[in-house]
């Protein structure tokens, strides 16, 4: 399933600047950056929830926000992409 994950962390402190790097950087493991701080993330459900709890742990609910988006296994039908950056095709070696 694709799941969107998107989030938005305050960078007023370098605690908010290491979380920021530390939130992109599961992201990665998991998918590709769609945009600064929107990753689409191609996910069986067991890697769900060990992203989601990873992503839970780094974030401060105080300061900071997360948002996930379930596209599931039809994404294709539900996204549309205009402009730079290549979309992402699934079905294509994914090789980082």
């Amino acid at each position: 399933m694709v799941v969107v994950v998107s989030y938005d962390v305050s960078t007023k402190s370098e605690a908010g600047t290491t979380r920021l790097r530390k939130i992109a950087e599961a992201c990665l493991n998991y998918g590709m950056r769609v945009q600064n701080s929107v990753f689409e993330c191609n996910v069986d459900p067991a890697q769900w929830e060990v992203l989601k709890n990873t992503l839970l742990k780094i974030y401060n609910a105080e300061e900071d926000s997360l948002r996930f988006y379930f596209l599931g296994s039809n994404w294709q039908r539900r996204v549309e992409h205009y402009g730079a950056k290549k979309s992402v095709s699934w079905d294509e070696p994914f090789i980082v």
